[in-house]
């Protein structure tokens, strides 16, 4: 049986009192303050524009690949380097490159079964929690209250006909606890159809940059006689996206 789920590797930096309100009416993304802030947080590589689409398909980027959405006192970052087990440790210059008052990582993985998410308020760490659905791998701070009906066992694992539990797993999926998180803080998931007040993640945009060593990026298009090359508009969002993943969370063959 496949593993079916979203992958994400996301950071977010939050001064809005109400950033669910702010990311719902979002229609576009500021392509200038992305600019500025991916060349902040990955100084050693060169960013080249590539477009906006959504983080509904953006949020699981590759390696060569960073998508960042500047909305009113929201930030987000989606950069591979971001899915670490031990989100705690995560330097400074991501957890709080904008002085935000909120900072909270989302990320999962559904080839491994792993989710995470971690806090941050003020640049002070509160909370993480990363894990497979047998190994913890960080959990650390108190737990928040939105966390109680996971610990409660209200979101049991569902194995498939046959398979018996692993002794050690958890009451829940790590990946189902990442996403609560996200849609908590932030109102959305990129599971499913969204629940009661949640919108919909494909029509929060993103804007995309390819990154390069220095020197092995692509000349600029439409380079002139004296070398300048003419600035091209960014390019819109395609108008079809990827059907979003179902509501899986564990499986085994």
């Amino acid at each position: 049986m496949p593993v079916v789920g979203a992958k994400a590797s996301t950071i977010w930096y939050v001064d809005a009192p109400d950033p669910i309100s702010v990311l719902r009416e979002a229609t576009t993304s500021d392509w200038n303050a992305a600019s500025a802030l991916v060349g902040r947080l990955y100084p050693h590589l060169t960013a080249v524009p590539l477009g906006q689409g959504p983080i509904s398909t953006s949020a699981g980027v590759d390696d060569d690949h960073v998508f960042i959405g500047c909305y009113p006192g929201v930030t987000v970052v989606c950069g591979s380097n971001l899915s670490v087990p031990t989100p705690s440790t995560l330097p400074e210059s991501f957890t709080r490159p904008l002085a935000s008052e909120h900072t909270y990582l989302v990320a999962s993985d559904p080839q491994h079964a792993w989710g995470a998410f971690a806090y941050w308020e003020r640049g002070e760490f509160r909370r993480s929690f990363s894990a497979t659905p047998v190994y913890i791998y960080e959990d650390a701070g108190l737990p928040l209250v939105w966390e109680r009906s996971f610990w409660a066992g209200e979101h049991p694992l569902i194995y498939p006909p046959g398979v018996m539990p692993d002794p050690q797993s958890l009451p829940f999926h790590p990946q189902e606890f990442a996403e609560a998180a996200n849609a908590e803080w932030l109102g959305f998931r990129y599971t499913g159809a969204p629940h009661a007040d949640e919108f919909d993640p494909d029509t929060l945009p993103v804007c995309g940059f390819t990154m390069y060593v220095p020197g092995q990026e692509p000349p600029p298009p439409n380079r002139s006689a004296n070398g300048r090359g003419a600035q091209e508009p960014m390019p819109d969002a395609p108008d079809e996206q990827a059907p979003r993943p179902k509501k899986r969370w564990f499986s085994r063959k």
